[in-house]
């Protein structure tokens, strides 16, 4: 197994009304609240023609995470499962990953729909979605 430390730089932030556990919803694609995602200055080429998407995924980082969790119960449920089977925001590795409607960007500035990040989280990338690759 590769132990070789894994470096990840955040490109910007969430801004957010959620502040806490219990604001975001479990699921950021069942909202209609807008958030923004604030781009650092240095990765503002990287939105060039980002506008002409409709979607896209983010992934976050979800420095509030609890990472010694590895099995939960989901909402709903009364059966315990392990993180990897399911969508629990605490893991190992707090990497979330969410598909936003994209409202607009001002400068390096996105508005979009149906992300469950708390206001401050890193984001760590962003990519397109595409329904041809990204459907089972």
């Amino acid at each position: 197994m590769n132990t070789a430390p894994i470096e990840l730089h955040p490109i910007g932030c969430v801004r957010s009304p959620y502040k806490a556990r219990g604001d975001a919803p479990r699921q950021g694609r069942f909202s209609d609240t807008i958030s923004e995602i604030v781009i650092d200055e240095k990765y503002r080429p990287a939105l060039w023609q980002v506008e002409a998407q409709k979607h896209l995924w983010v992934l976050c980082w979800f420095d509030r995470a609890d990472r010694s969790v590895l099995r939960a119960i989901p909402p709903g449920t009364s059966a315990e499962k392990g993180v990897f089977a399911i969508r629990s925001p605490d893991r190992p590795n707090p990497v979330s990953l969410c598909l936003v409607d994209l409202i607009g960007i001002n400068d390096s500035v996105l508005q979009v729909r149906g992300l469950d990040a708390f206001d401050g989280t890193p984001v760590i990338d962003i990519k397109v979605y595409s329904a041809d690759i990204d459907c089972a």
